[in-house]
């Protein structure tokens, strides 16, 4: 799902049979930057005979990794899709970036998927990754497994976070393999369904006997297993509660029902670098995760079954702006079949589309598809006007599935074309890439002379100005983004504006008197007429209130637009020959700066609302900081067990790096989102500081002049 990339690829080419839902998993891959996710997707692939060889990451020739800026970053920026055949089962699995900064194809993954595995490393702590994909699989319904990678390394700790698990989510979290070996000895996995030792890469050897010194464990963590499951099923529970053992095919049952309702999470373990339970896992997806059947989605309170042959509804979870192939939506079918070159309605726009490019995504591959029916996932090119979030069906059915909520962006810089050239691209290309990123936003300030986008964090950014770059040609400087401050008055004032010039022939005349007074905050601006006995003549007030707006729009203390006041015009006199509509408007001008001297003028900042939500142990640090930005604490809440979300409002001025900073505070475990509140009066130390800047600059541009 990622833009146009050049690595190479070993994928084997085969044609992609059409499956039923019941034997279709939509399959998310998730967890903390780092954890392994795309070298498990990378052996799940290569053990399944989909790919000929190993990539890797560090080589830059991995299955998902396939953009260019991800093979240099060596980090996933965008999710991947690769179905895999298994044992008579598709699995779609999805490779999700674990990166804070780009949560946005978490939240859309998590749409059209029915279960998530959240890959961790063997350590007793848990990264700030698996909380956030715990927490969005939580908000959809998600069943969860989590797969333990990188038991071979020298400080992994599996009892350590075995422990961490069951004081974080209690009895849910349900061990269903035991390692062999410890550390560089690690060696297999003991599987407690069947009571095999896996030794070696992929299935390696398999062993019947349990090794010794591993009996006792096998035995207890077996109940506990046994235990899980029954509880998943009451006929099941029956039965165990009666005293008789469940055989093999009655625990993944029990699984199954208590991983679908999320009763049971399952905790599988390995190696994605050499491969040690990749295929146990696999085996796992296909026995223990809910398929489209067992898990039909509701939305609005309908529930869609994944019958082929009932209405159609096909969500686009995501879209890519490729400069080659042109822009790709790719489709989540909830019910009935897309068809190629059938004739759609995209419910969200009412218009047709017509599917000429159907197919399978596979990394950057793509295998033809003639039907792609309900419960699978698909992909199309070239469409005219379907965007993420959008619904097709047929005019028949008209069946319109809730776009997306993603989050707001909290981190924000200004970017400046190099170029002529750059420039006259910029807003093209930028909004292709809007069209694939719904969490980037996009402004362009006249008042503030600058172009700002917006983002989930500097990583986002920095590689959304990349792709500007390497996708599109378009080279950007970046610069602070300023802060959208406010002038203001505080209490009323009249002054006269007299506009006089005579030269060789005629003259210009302009005379207005006026006065201001303030509003109530967010009012905008108001004009009122007064003037009586004709001292303007009525074809020039317009002209007046003109001049007033114009020099409204650029300040009159540190050239920021002015607000929340209102101007009467109240007389004045004219000169029948030399009076004209410039030398009113001018006339205003001036009348409206003298009176706005008068007037108690002040800067406003904008305040912003802020939520940050902190563990426990890093609140007091949270609200220090924000009192050192001027922050004014609003409250705090407990919002789960070891965690704080802190209330406050905080100037703009003071946030700009507050994404980053948090993130140090916090050790990446906080996040926070925010939204203006109100503009309040700016100290007086600060405002002086910006009236002295804009002067400055002034006089500078005036020199250059």
């Amino acid at each position: 799902m990622g833009g146009n990339g050049v690595s190479i690829s070993f994928w084997r080419k085969a044609d992609l049979k059409q499956y039923t839902a019941d034997k279709i998993r939509n399959v998310a891959i998730v967890g903390h930057g780092g954890s392994g996710k795309s070298m498990l997707v990378e052996h799940l692939l290569y053990t399944a005979g989909t790919t000929d060889r190993l990539g890797g990451v560090d080589a830059g020739n991995s299955q998902s990794d396939f953009d260019p800026l991800e093979i240099r970053r060596k980090i996933s920026l965008s999710a991947s899709m690769l179905p895999i055949e298994w044992k008579g089962h598709k699995i779609n699995l999805i490779d999700v970036p674990g990166y804070p900064d780009f949560i946005g194809d978490l939240h859309a993954v998590a749409r059209v998927v029915e279960s998530m595995i959240i890959v961790c490393e063997a350590k007793a702590d848990l990264d700030v990754g698996f909380e956030l994909a715990w927490e969005v699989a939580e908000e959809h319904g998600l069943a969860k497994c989590i797969f333990v990678n990188k038991l071979e390394r020298d400080n992994a700790d599996f009892e350590g976070l075995m422990n961490t698990l069951h004081a974080r989510y209690g009895r849910k979290i349900v061990g269903v393999q035991i390692p062999i070996g410890h550390q560089a000895a690690f060696s297999g996995v003991l599987d407690l369904l069947n009571m095999t030792v896996y030794k070696g890469k992929d299935r390696g050897v398999e062993i019947d006997e349990v090794p010794t010194g591993y009996a006792d464990e096998a035995a207890e963590r077996r109940e506990k297993m046994m235990d899980a499951a029954a509880e998943g099923d009451d006929e099941l529970a029956m039965k165990y509660l009666e005293g008789e053992q469940l055989n093999p095919l009655e625990i993944e049952h029990g699984l199954l029902v208590g991983t679908e309702t999320g009763r049971v999470v399952p905790v599988l373990l390995g190696s994605a670098l050499s491969g040690i339970g990749v295929a146990t896992l696999l085996d796992r997806m296909i026995g223990e995760l809910p398929s489209p059947k067992d898990a039909p989605k509701t939305f609005d309170g309908r529930e869609f079954k994944p019958d082929p042959e009932g209405p159609l509804a096909a969500f686009c979870f995501k879209s890519t702006a490729d400069p080659y192939v042109g822009k790709i939506n790719y489709f989540r079918v909830f019910s009935g079949t897309l068809k190629l070159d059938q004739a759609v309605l995209n419910v969200n726009r009412d218009r047709e589309e017509r599917l000429h490019n159907l197919y399978y995504p596979h990394g950057k591959g793509q295998e033809n598809a003639s039907a792609v029916v309900a419960g699978d996932i698909c992909a199309l090119a070239k469409l005219q006007d379907t965007h993420t979030g959008d619904t097709l069906t047929t005019a028949r059915d008209r069946i319109k599935i809730p776009p997306i909520t993603f989050p707001e962006p909290i981190y924000r810089v200004a970017i400046k074309p190099i170029t002529k050239a750059d420039e006259d691209k910029l807003g093209p290309s930028l909004q292709k890439l809007l069209e694939e990123d719904p969490t980037l936003k996009y402004s362009r300030s006249a008042a503030l002379h600058q172009e700002v986008i917006e983002g989930m964090g500097d990583i986002h950014l920095d590689s959304t100005i990349e792709k500007l770059k390497t996708r599109f040609g378009v080279t950007v400087n970046t610069e602070e983004a300023k802060v959208p401050y406010r002038e203001t008055i505080k209490s009323s004032a009249k002054a006269q504006g007299r506009h006089k010039r005579q030269t060789g022939g005629k003259g210009q005349f302009g005379d207005c008197w006026i006065e201001l007074q303030p509003l109530t905050q967010g009012t905008g601006f108001e004009f009122e007429n007064k003037v009586v006995g004709g001292s303007i003549p009525k074809n020039y007030i317009p002209a007046v209130e003109k001049g007033i707006r114009e020099t409204m729009d650029h300040g009159f203390l540190a050239g920021y637009p002015v607000v929340d006041l209102k101007a009467i015009v109240y007389d004045g006199s004219y000169h029948e020959v030399d009076s004209s509509e410039m030398a009113f408007k001018i006339a205003g001008s001036l009348a409206f700066k003298a009176a706005a001297e008068k007037a108690q003028p002040v800067i406003l900042e904008p305040v912003l609302d802020v939520s940050v939500d902190v563990p426990d142990d890093t609140v007091g640090d949270v609200v220090g900081d924000l009192n050192g930005r001027r922050g004014r604490l609003q409250g705090m809440d407990p919002i789960a067990p070891g965690k704080t979300r802190v209330h406050a409002q905080v100037p703009m001025a003071t946030m700009t790096r507050y994404a980053l900073d948090l993130r140090s505070i916090t050790k990446g475990r906080g996040r926070f989102s925010l939204a203006i509140s109100h503009y309040d009066d700016l100290p007086h130390p600060e405002q002086q500081a910006l009236i002295k800047e804009y002067e400055k600059s002034r006089a500078a541009h005036e020199a250059e002049h």
